[in-house]
């Protein structure tokens, strides 16, 4: 076999990997045999192409019969390594990973909803997000209706019409911790024929699987905890592979109709696949938001402390919530585990009241009493971003929510004085410590002005 060459088969995994825990699925699932020298870690293929073993596998490759590689815009032996393993870890039937979370959401709705078509979305979602949805997507000819409260059916069915194709939503949104019941969300997908498509960023596969409770299709922006190292941004899209695409009243042409006359569907060639498929060859391709396999690598290499990571943030978290919540200079913390929360239920009975270390703070003073507690912290960085090891602080009002009227801002609960942690794994003593000494300079402050 040549050295230069990878032929497809080469990437199987050595083991079907499903009946093992997560730990070790996490570290395994989705390696190969590295056929040159025995590498134990999967190498970062730097190409950009690659070679064909004879004419008729190009022509079954372009021809979407053989999933092999053909170039890197659209498959990459290192990417498909942290396909397979992020794949594994969710429960889907394949996966593909692209140049950055917004990219991965951007390629997982418009590869089934076109110009005309609209989708709904549960209203607390990533800022990012939303603008995405007002900006980007409507100049496509693309609309979204937004429920206020996901819990309500009454507001899914005045949101829901004959021309919405998908279902979008998250697990636990970003600020507010407001967590979401998506087995809730996915009984109306199934009602009206539809697919769900959840943002796993902030719960990742370790807190919570969306696919086990009725997703069709999960994405992360893996630049948060699955890479965990704020080093590198991807994007990944899971196909759960469950969706009956033919079945559904709603038309999902590209998927289940024939490119050509005489050609087989996606559908038929595929099977359970047929979405990851459609959405590889298709906008993925298309559009080209390919991942560095520089990047991919790093992402694999940080799926593989996932576990380890996830349960330091949350420990972390859970402690720093509850000093927060007792602390005179804050007026509330949004934090789904704690007593008292809206959504506190929700967390216990899906997460067992492991809700994230994404979660706000409103400290008392406003916006002035936030811009005290945010320069007075040392431990925690001032910087956008979530999900690194270390623990970040941000002001949505003035920063990630800054372009929103002050009405919708209102309506998400972004209040001037609130503020965001993304919480890390540094010894909690010190996260508390920091937290505690800019909470006395804004109890300085408010008994100043008094």
């Amino acid at each position: 076999m040549s050295h230069e060459s990878v032929p497809h088969e080469i990437l199987d995994p050595v083991y079907d990997w499903t009946d093992f825990g997560f730990d070790t699925r996490q570290v395994h699932a989705g390696e190969f045999e590295e056929p040159a020298y025995g590498s134990r870690v999967a190498p970062i293929y730097l190409s950009a192409a690659f070679r064909f073993d004879s004419f008729e596998e190009s022509t079954r490759r372009f021809g979407g019969e053989d999933d092999g590689q053909i170039y890197s815009r659209n498959l990459n032996p290192t990417n498909e390594v942290a396909e397979r393993r992020i794949a594994a870890l969710e429960g889907g039937v394949g996966a593909i990973v692209v140049s950055s979370g917004q990219a991965a959401i951007s390629a997982a709705i418009l590869s089934i909803v076109g110009n005309g078509d609209r989708f709904v979305s549960t209203s607390s979602i990533y800022s990012g997000t939303r603008i995405l949805f007002g900006r980007s997507f409507a100049r496509f000819g693309v609309g979204v209706d937004y429920v206020q409260d996901p819990t309500d059916e009454a507001q899914w069915e005045a949101a829901i019409g004959p021309d919405t194709k998908a279902i979008f939503t998250e697990t636990i949104p970003n600020p507010k911790n407001d967590v979401v019941d998506i087995a809730t969300v996915a009984r109306v997908a199934e009602r009206h024929g539809i697919p769900l498509i959840v943002d796993n960023t902030i719960g990742t596969p370790y807190l919570v699987r969306p696919l086990e409770q009725g997703a069709h299709i999960v994405v992360h922006s893996g630049t948060k905890f699955l890479t965990g190292h704020g080093a590198a941004i991807s994007g990944i899209v899971v196909d759960g592979g469950t969706f009956d695409w033919a079945g559904s009243p709603r038309s999902y042409a590209g998927i289940t109709e024939p490119p050509a006359p005489g050609a087989k569907s996606v559908l038929e060639t595929w099977g359970r696949r047929a979405y990851e498929q459609f959405l590889r060859g298709g906008i993925v391709n298309d559009l080209g938001p390919a991942l560095s396999p520089l990047h991919a690598f790093l992402l694999q290499q940080g799926i593989e402390t996932l576990s380890l990571r996830m349960e330091r943030h949350v420990s972390n978290s859970r402690a720093i919530a509850e000093f927060l919540s007792t602390h005179p200079a804050v007026e509330y913390v949004d934090y789904a585990g704690l007593p008292g929360h809206p959504q506190h239920e929700i967390a216990q009975r899906t997460l067992d009241g492991r809700s994230g270390s994404v979660f706000a703070v409103t400290v008392k003073g406003g916006r002035a009493g936030a811009e005290i507690f945010i320069d007075s912290l040392r431990v925690f960085s001032r910087m956008t971003n979530i999900g690194d090891v270390r623990s970040m602080v941000l002001h949505p009002a003035t920063t990630t929510h800054l372009s929103f009227t002050p009405e919708l801002r209102a309506e998400l609960g972004i209040d001037e004085g609130l503020v965001r942690l993304s919480v890390g794994i540094e010894t909690v003593a010190d996260l508390i410590a920091d937290l505690d000494s800019a909470l006395a300079a804004v109890s300085a402050h408010l008994e100043g002005t008094r």
